[in-house]
């Protein structure tokens, strides 16, 4: 059998559901979900294989910074294009709930300079009727190159399997990139470190979720299986530092928990989880 191989990115405006559906795809969580901006900050790569073809998809950062001149928000633009430069086609995810038709042309427009195939989806059709969106489709279709549309239900894996059904047919024979049990390019440091840095983002607000620095420096399987496991929080600002721990260490507790049990869920494994919180000295 031949094998083929085809790369996809994944883009959107941030809060589209691009990590959910990049976890939908996969079946395992190897990207963050979150309500709140740029819960996506490096590029974070998944793997599916079907059959003897290999689907690589790219979670990008909001396409908000297609044209972004933000200097803060740079190494989030160079992800975004690094890979859209480094697939075969793109993938363009719209939340059906909060559609600008002025935002997705200026996006599209900037998109077609690139010259490679553009497939739009739009997710979250469980919360809306298909008929609202005919128009838009109409409008896209008619003022733009777009291959195809599709309309998922990304957490309710509403919809998928057609989308991957259909971009098979794209791909191109080629050995594959990644051996056929791997699903990601980061490994389990940089997943359990993003698990941390979601719960923070849960439960704290404001600048603090995009001022710390997360670090695994232990991680242990023990005798009976179990999982030890040693994480600092970095932060920035001494000031921080209370708002973690929370009155009589009640918030850092709710993190630690939840944390630890996401980290269960994701290794199969009791979790023993240990958080301590630095300056960034």
């Amino acid at each position: 059998m031949i094998n083929k191989i085809l790369k996809v990115a994944i883009i959107g405006r941030t809060n589209a559901g691009k990590s959910t559906l990049l976890n939908k795809i996969i079946g395992e969580k190897i990207s963050i979900e979150n309500k709140k901006i740029n819960t996506t900050q490096s590029m974070i790569l998944g793997v599916k294989n079907i059959n003897q073809t290999q689907l690589i998809f790219y979670d990008t950062p909001g396409s908000n910074f297609l044209k972004s001149l933000n200097k803060e928000s740079n190494n989030l633009k160079i992800n975004l294009w690094n890979g859209i430069d480094e697939s075969d086609i793109i993938v363009y995810l719209i939340d059906s709930k909060t559609t600008n038709i002025n935002f997705l042309s200026d996006q599209l427009e900037k998109l077609q300079e690139i010259n490679k195939k553009i497939i739009i989806i739009f997710n979250k059709i469980d919360l809306i009727t298909k008929k609202k969106l005919l128009p838009l489709i109409s409008i896209l279709d008619e003022k733009f190159k777009i291959d195809s549309f599709f309309t998922i239900s990304a957490i309710k894996k509403i919809g998928i399997d057609e989308f991957l059904n259909y971009i098979k047919n794209f791909s191109y024979t080629s050995k594959w990139i990644f051996n056929d049990d791997e699903i990601t390019n980061k490994d389990d440091n940089f997943i359990i470190n993003e698990l941390l840095r979601e719960t923070i983002l849960t439960y704290l607000h404001k600048e603090i979720p995009y001022n710390v620095i997360i670090k695994t420096t232990n991680f242990k399987t023990l005798k009976n299986l179990d999982i030890k496991i040693k994480q600092k929080i970095i932060i920035k600002e001494p000031r921080y530092k209370k708002i973690i721990i929370g009155k009589k260490g009640e918030m850092i507790k709710k993190i630690r928990e939840r944390t630890q049990k996401k980290i269960s869920q994701i290794l199969k494994a009791k979790v023993h989880l240990y958080i301590e919180i630095l300056n960034n000295d």
